[in-house]
C-alpha cells in the first residue's frame, strides 16, 4: 500500500502562510473597518481551512470518492448556514407585538360589545 509523499518543504511553506494568516487575523481584530470586520475575518479563516484540508488532510491528492465526501460536507454546511440565514433574516416579517396597554384598550373595547 503506498500513499502521496509530500515534500517537507510543502509542509513548511504551509505552516508560514497559515502563521502569516494568523497574524492577519490578529492584526484585523484591532483594525476597525466597520462592516467589513466580519467579512474579512471569515475570508482569512476560510484561506487557512482550505490550506488545512488540502494539504494537510491530503484533499488535494485523493480523487473520487473522499472528494465527493468532502464536497458533500461543505454542501450540507452551506445548507445549514442559508437556512439559519433565512430564518434570521426573515423574522421582521410576522406581525408586531402589541404591548399589554394598548390590549387592556381592545379588552374593555370588547366587553363593551356585549
Amino acid at each position: 500500500m503506498s500513499g502521496h509523499v509530500v515534500p517537507i518543504k510543502t509542509y513548511l511553506l504551509i505552516f508560514f502562510a497559515l502563521m502569516i494568516l494568523t497574524a492577519a487575523t490578529t492584526g484585523a481584530a484591532f483594525v476597525d473597518m466597520g462592516f467589513w470586520n466580519t467579512p474579512v475575518a471569515l475570508a482569512i479563516a476560510a484561506a487557512k481551512m482550505l490550506l488545512v484540508v488540502l494539504f494537510f488532510m491530503h484533499a488535494k491528492y485523493t480523487h473520487g470518492l473522499t472528494q465527493v465526501v468532502i464536497l458533500c460536507g461543505f454542501f450540507f454546511l452551506a445548507l445549514l448556514v442559508a437556512f439559519t440565514l433565512a430564518d434570521e433574516l426573515t423574522r421582521h416579517w410576522g406581525p408586531q407585538a402589541t404591548s399589554w396597554s394598548s390590549m387592556n384598550v381592545i379588552v374593555l373595547h370588547a366587553r363593551s360589545l356585549f
